[in-house]
């Protein structure tokens, strides 16, 4: 059995970004039923040197767009240099989702050997083939910062379960 680029990438990010969403629509329902400033919960982390919710679905959708533009090649989705607040939050999520999927499945597929550089905010860059950014880098960096907002709700006390992080179940592509 073989798996394309494109599966491993796209149609891992996909419904785990749909799934982030869901997540930001607890979070804005936990909000109101609470009577808290959704600000207060997009500002929590889970230790000091950690960052916070907003910055982990930052980093989430991130991580997709950085990847799959050096997969295709292109350039990268940006948004402005605000502060976004949930519906915000969701918005970018969305256009991370169009952006991602709106990338050809063929050009993906074939940057498995392509070198690349990641560019790190630091500045400082790493090389990779696009196989080895997608499968060492990429996905577990976008997994990490999505499991950490999901941590990050469950601690702040949003009612939510491990299906909310997995989202519902989803058929073999064939």
């Amino acid at each position: 059995m073989t798996i394309s680029l494109h599966e491993a990438s796209i149609g891992v990010y996909v419904p785990y970004l749909r799934n982030l969403s869901a997540l930001l629509d607890h979070a804005a329902a936990y909000a109101t039923a609470r009577k808290v400033d959704p600000a207060v919960l997009l500002g929590l982390r889970l230790a000091p040197t950690m960052y916070s919710l907003r910055q982990q679905v930052e980093e989430a959708n991130r991580h997709v767009i950085l990847s799959c533009a050096l997969l295709a090649g292109c350039e990268p989705l940006t948004f402005a240099k605000a502060e976004p607040d949930i519906t915000e939050l969701k918005s970018r999520i969305s256009s991370t989702v169009c952006f991602a999927q709106g990338l050809p499945p063929a050009v993906i597929d074939a940057a498995a050997d392509k070198d690349v550089v990641f560019t790190f905010r630091s500045g400082a860059t790493r090389r990779f083939t696009g196989k080895s950014l997608l499968l060492t880098f990429s996905v577990p960096q976008f997994f990490f910062h999505v499991a950490t907002a999901y941590d990050i709700l469950r601690h702040a006390g949003v009612d939510l379960a491990k299906k909310d992080f997995l989202g519902p179940p989803r058929a073999a592509q064939a």
